[in-house]
């Protein structure tokens, strides 16, 4: 597993425990009142990948590993958690701590969910947290100026730290996320010390109600999507309680279930999978009578740095990497046919690895 993580994050009473739950099946309690999460519920969850079950037959594996995901459920944010208010400075901890965040917006009206803000308005939600998010960042951008300023005048090297610093303080006061302002690579690694909240990755889940399937579609979705594509950032449409339903069901049950509403996948598969992509991440797949696995890897990773997700030493005694296109190995039925057939690579340490590259490694 990589360790990368998604925060969830939300107003109180969106349905980010109830998705989580249905995620997880870890149950966290979920009520009808904020700061029901307080601390946040980290949970571990499969990326589906149906290569796995194909490439498992054919190498008769005793066990399939999926590649996995972290999501961790934070609790709603309040107006005034970046001064503190509700579980404030906590929260923001949270966020900190995590890769990207998923932004879950309610997009369903129900006089039983009591609505922070008296009203369901998806844009003005987004709005209310990015603007917390902000306030954080520009109070993290201050004390760091503020003990910057006094050490300029003998180390001349952070100038460009401070005058990128100064460019993203504007940035963040004319209300803008730090990820949508246009940096050059010397600031972009002025900046990499710096966690600031706005810098990280969103995609929005909208939830609905199951009253708007199987198309998800209503005005709040509409808004929120064209709210997210503005800012360069996804939206996807998920029903949390649909999802916790289909959790309960016995897995032979979930596909006959789904067909009935109308619907391919659950919605938590095309989540993981978003998340996944928005990680920026890919999985390289080895198998074996032992077992067929998943290895999850940043996109654009070199074939000796993929070894070493296995072992070290492999990494560490890298001489090359044998490599089959899962299409290939697939249709043609394996490790001996791809060979006969050409269809098998020698790679070095540079190779960079492609999504569902079939891998062995050669090591000393």
């Amino acid at each position: 597993m990589a360790g990368l993580s998604c925060g969830i994050v939300g107003l109180p009473n969106v349905g980010k425990s109830t998705l989580f739950n249905a995620l997880t099946s870890n149950k966290a309690e979920a009520a009808n009142y904020p700061f029901c999460t307080i601390d946040p519920n980290v949970g571990i969850v499969p990326v589906p990948d149906p290569r796995l079950s194909v490439l498992s037959k054919i190498s008769r594996s005793g066990k399939i590993v999926e590649a996995a995901i972290e999501f961790v459920d934070i609790a709603g944010i309040v107006k005034g958690a970046s001064q503190g208010e509700g579980l404030g400075n906590k929260f923001l901890t949270n966020i900190r701590e995590a890769d990207a965040l998923i932004h879950m917006v309610r997009c369903f009206e129900d006089p039983n969910v009591i609505h922070v803000a008296g009203k369901v308005d998806p844009v003005g939600d987004i709005q209310y947290i990015n603007l917390e998010l902000i306030l954080a960042d520009l109070q993290m951008i201050e004390n760091i100026m503020q003990k910057m300023e006094k050490q300029l005048k003998s180390k001349k090297e952070l100038q460009i730290t401070y005058d990128t610093l100064n460019l993203v303080k504007e940035h963040l006061n004319n209300n803008l996320p730090v990820r949508s302002l246009p940096l050059t690579e010397e600031q972009k690694e002025a900046l990499a010390p710096y966690h600031f909240l706005t810098k990280k990755k969103v995609l929005y889940v909208a939830n609905v109600s199951e009253a708007d399937l199987p198309s998800m579609e209503n005005e709040f979705v509409q808004k929120a999507r064209e709210y997210a594509l503005q800012e360069g950032n996804s939206l996807i449409t998920i029903s949390a309680q649909l999802e916790q339903e289909i959790a309960q069901l016995p897995l032979e049950e979930r596909q006959p279930f789904l067909q009935e509403l109308g619907l391919h996948e659950t919605g938590l598969e095309r989540l993981v999978k978003a998340s996944f992509d928005m990680l920026d991440l890919i999985s390289f797949l080895t198998t074996g009578e032992m077992e067929t696995r998943a290895w999850t890897i940043k996109r654009g990773s070199t074939a000796q740095e993929a070894a070493g997700k296995i072992h070290t030493d492999i990494q560490k005694g890298f001489i090359k990497a044998e490599v089959i296109a899962y299409e290939d190995f697939s249709t043609l039925g394996g490790r001996a046919q791809a060979k006969e057939k050409g269809k098998v690579r020698f790679e070095g340490k540079e190779y960079i690895v492609q999504n569902g590259d079939v891998m062995l490694f050669m090591h000393n």
